[in-house]
């Protein structure tokens, strides 16, 4: 068949077109190339670009001297695409970036030579604290390496049995937060749930030296563990998701907070998590409050803190569960002493960013992610009725409202975001002005340039929550020790309903103070009572 158009001859799509076909069979149909021949002009008139008059038409394509059809070209993209995903280095390492210069063998030599020095080369949880300093951890590593390795079934751990579980965490796991993940966490999960932490924290309750006068009254331990681990949640998990990710242990200092432990043996210099006398201020808090003892307090109970100091409202919102975290559920009109401690230390720390982000919650009324202006009026209502029935006579909203706005200077009108009170560092002004009466009174009477100079003030200094639980502890023993010393006279079997406090026992030669607390309340609940 003769092909009597030029253009179309010399045209290289249609000579590759053609090779393609006469590739692909021994001869072709007539009919055939013709349908072939009449869809390949109709997708070239197609893509042919719009012509403007004038434009001379493109040169024609020289024919090739040498008859054998031209190889398709690859296309320009693949090539760019298999480049780059050889030139672009590994930037994501979820279990740690892998130390090119450790020598795994060596480590698991000075492991081996430890448990030869333990009789029948079987160590038990309190002598795997040798195990753990030949593993380059710290000390209070070990109970979560004893259980990894298969302890809690046996009582023991073996030399091989240790090295086997070694070798394949130092292969798949590379950093300390990875490897700690790793030891704690539950078979084949990747984050920490709050019963991960009870093994660790009691192995720190029964062999920390700042805790030997707690071996003496086991009732509080379960309440010790509980507070400490709310602690650690409160700071570390980030996301409200009710489980720490390796992530948010390497962005946290719960690590190195726990390795302090092995240095210090006053528990109480470590004020992060671990400090008895802040779980002491704590309970001794919830226990005021929980007239009936059940270890639950109702929002009227709630409502008695601080001589009423919070506002119904805001009382309101935390029992509606606007800041259960996970998959937990609030239990209808009752609140547990872990949900407890998180209250208390968001009351008295507002400066804190998950204060700043529990308070946006309650405030965050309608759940949009933004107070808005009715809202802010909502919680205002309360504070001037209070105000008006003390006599006080209240700015009117539309003044305050200017105040607050000049205050956070929100990046959006009429619209407050969480960023915005981050960004602003007067959180704590903001939230006490809307459902904290006392403590707004007390910002309205303070020098303004004396709340400039601590907003402006960068140098590390306790935080709100240390000061708190440092003057409230202070004022507790002093009420503790002269209720004793009245009571000595009349009563010489006296027992409180209160926690052991660390400095009557040194004071008193380490004489325990035991508490009745078990009987009344019966059976102790698990840690986590969320």
């Amino acid at each position: 068949m003769m092909i009597k158009e030029t253009s179309l001859r010399r045209d290289p799509d249609l000579r590759g077109e053609l090779a393609f076909l006469a590739r692909g069979c021994d001869f072709v149909l007539p009919s055939r190339f013709k349908k072939r021949l009449k869809s390949f002009q109709q997708t070239q008139i197609q893509n042919k670009p719009e012509k403007k008059p004038g434009t001379p038409l493109p040169p024609p394509a020289p024919f090739p001297s040498s008859p054998r059809p031209p190889s398709p070209v690859p296309h320009v993209n693949n090539v760019v695409s298999a480049a780059l995903s050889i030139n672009i280095p590994r930037f994501y390492f979820p279990e740690g970036l892998p130390d090119a210069c450790s020598n795994h063998e060596q480590t698991l030599s000075r492991i081996e030579a430890a448990f030869m020095d333990i009789e029948d080369q079987k160590a038990d949880v309190y002598e795997m604290g040798k195990i753990a300093k030949a593993c380059g951890c710290p000390l209070y590593w070990k109970a979560p390496m004893f259980r990894a390795a298969g302890g809690e079934r046996t009582g023991f751990v073996s030399a091989q049995s240790f090295i086997t579980m070694w070798r394949k965490l130092l292969s798949n796991h590379h950093d300390d937060a990875s490897k700690f993940i790793c030891l704690l966490a539950k078979p084949s999960c990747s984050s920490l749930e709050q019963d991960d932490f009870i093994p660790l924290l009691q192995d720190v309750v029964d062999t920390h030296p700042g805790l030997t006068f707690l071996k003496d009254a086991p009732e509080f331990h379960s309440r010790y563990i509980t507070t400490v681990i709310q602690r650690i949640f409160y700071t570390v998990n980030r996301s409200w998701s009710g489980k720490i990710t390796a992530t948010e242990i390497r962005k946290s200092n719960f690590l190195q907070t726990l390795a302090l432990l092995e240095e210090e043996e006053d528990i109480n210099q470590i004020t992060d998590y671990f400090s008895y006398e802040h779980f002491y201020v704590i309970y001794c808090k919830f226990w005021e409050l929980d007239s009936d003892h059940d270890l639950y307090i109702s929002q009227a109970d709630l409502s008695r803190y601080n001589d009423q100091a919070s506002s119904n409202r805001i009382i309101e919102r935390i029992f509606s569960g606007a800041v259960t975290r996970g998959k937990t559920v609030q239990k209808e009109g009752r609140m547990s002493y872990a949900d407890f401690v998180w209250f208390l230390i968001s009351e008295e720390d507002k400066r804190n960013p998950t204060s700043i982000e529990y308070w946006f919650r309650c405030m965050d009324v309608d759940g949009d992610g933004v107070l808005s202006m009715y809202e802010l009026e909502y919680f205002y209502e309360e504070q001037c009725e209070r105000m008006e029935a003390m006599g006080i006579e209240p700015l009117p909203f539309h003044d305050l409202l200017c105040q607050m706005l000049d205050l956070v200077k929100p990046a959006s009108d009429g619209k407050i975001t969480l960023r915005d009170l981050k960004r602003c560092r007067m959180a704590h002004i903001f939230y006490d002005t809307f459902f904290n009466l006392e403590k707004y009174l007390d910002h309205e009477q303070r020098d303004p340039f004396a709340v400039q100079k601590d907003v402006e003030n960068d140098s590390p200094e306790p935080s709100d929550w240390d000061r708190f639980a440092a003057e409230e502890y202070e004022t507790l023993v002093a009420e503790e020790s002269a209720q004793a010393q009245f009571q000595e006279g009349s009563f010489e079997d006296y027992e409180t309903e209160e926690p052991p406090s660390p400095s009557e026992i040194v004071n008193k030669g380490n004489k325990i103070v035991t508490s009745s607390l078990s009987e009344k309340c019966g059976k102790l609940q698990s840690v986590d009572e969320e």
